[in-house]
């Protein structure tokens, strides 16, 4: 029988998965990638296509999204991958949220030197049609986020891979067992000397005992997108208001954060209740993506709740107000995350195999960095 090599074999055709082939080739590795669907469906794809560095912990975290967003322009570059800087805004129609995010600059010099400053209402004109001004006291503009099409980023990074590096990618394969050098799948069995598993919300068939002891739960959310917009019309800056605050690891150490959650608690009851912040993007075909919720368990119910849904544009119309808000499309994400602080799960179940997620919400931010940590020189 015919045994197909390779140097390291990724399981899981997602970003995490993508970008570990990625830094695996770019070491001179012979890589093989597994993925069991025909094509990605999972968080890789059900998300903004927010590279959102300002929003991550401060420290290698945040350095860690922005040399992702540095492979991502790479990438951009050399595909054609529609890849926009948009920068972002947080807009602050509350003091309490504009003290917040005055303490997070203050306390923050690595994005003051990136240009992170807070603005003034006027200034906010200028950057975003979108915004709503009425009422507003200030933004925090940030320039390093940058925001691709989920739907179309996925696909491309993986034809990248085959087409520059050679990785050779198998859709619709399973991987059922691994026992170095034998990777055995629905496909045929081959040999390699390095394993990363990157399985995103599977935990069942590849080293279920690492994910029972992991701290891993999954996360649910509820997203939705409009149609194009009229004429061309760009979104420009990518968009949230002060609920976002409450849930970027960027804003914890803000001694202020504990006014603002004791006034959310108390107007926004339902909203914190059911994990809502709202954060507003586009596509590159002119969609606007509106999200979201996160409920927390290791099993979740599949419904959607449409008072969420509503809770969500609700709270988008206090500080943006969209050309055409009809929504075109409705769906949930599901991705696994830890909730002790920890950004991602590392661990080598047996030598020459590692396993690698709870990237959490920030997968696409996080990945590309991540993985060149992982996988070395």
């Amino acid at each position: 029988m015919t045994v197909n090599r390779a140097d390291t074999a990724v399981v899981g055709g997602g970003i995490v998965g993508l970008a570990h082939a990625l830094a695996a080739a770019r070491r001179g590795d012979r890589v093989v990638l597994f993925e069991r669907d025909d094509f990605a469906v999972g968080a890789s794809i059900r998300n903004f296509g927010m590279i959102w560095s300002i929003g991550q912990q401060r420290g290698e975290v945040y350095e860690r999204a922005l040399r992702t967003r540095e492979i991502w322009l790479e990438i951009a570059a050399k595909s054609g991958l529609w890849a926009a800087p948009t920068g972002s805004l947080h807009l602050a129609h509350h003091p309490d949220e504009v003290a917040v995010l005055e303490e997070f600059l203050a306390i923050t010099p690595p994005a003051r030197d990136r240009g992170s400053r807070m603005i003034t209402p006027a200034e906010t004109r200028d950057l975003s049609a979108t915004a709503r001004t009425d009422g507003l006291l200030a933004a925090m503009w940030s320039p390093t986020e940058l925001n691709v099409d989920p739907r179309l980023a996925i696909p491309a990074v993986a034809k990248y891979l085959v087409t520059e590096y050679g990785v050779d990618i198998r859709f619709g394969t399973t991987v059922r067992d691994i026992s170095l050098p034998t990777v055995s799948t629905t496909e045929g069995e081959w040999h390699a000397d390095r394993v990363y598993v990157c399985s995103g919300n599977d935990f069942a068939t590849l080293y279920p005992e690492v994910f029972a002891q992991s701290g891993l739960m999954r996360c649910k959310l509820q997203m939705m997108r409009t149609g194009a917009q009229p004429a061309g019309w760009q979104l420009g800056p990518m968009l949230c208001g002060g609920l976002t605050l409450l849930h970027y690891a960027a804003f914890d150490d803000c001694e202020s954060k504990a006014a603002l959650a004791a006034r959310m608690g108390e107007e926004l009851p339902f909203h914190r209740e059911n994990g809502v912040h709202v954060l507003l993007s586009q596509t590159a075909d002119g969609r606007l993506t509106i999200g979201d919720s996160h409920a927390y368990a290791k099993t979740l119910h599949p419904f959607e709740s449409e008072e969420i849904n509503e809770a969500v544009v609700d709270y988008l119309g206090t500080f943006a107000q969209l050309p055409n808000p009809a929504i075109t499309e409705r769906w949930s994400g599901y991705y696994p995350s830890l909730r002790d602080g920890r950004t991602q799960l590392v661990v080598e179940p047996e030598p020459g195999v590692t396993v690698v997620n709870g990237v959490g919400g920030a997968g696409m931010t996080l990945s590309f960095g991540l993985a060149e940590e992982v996988v070395g020189g």
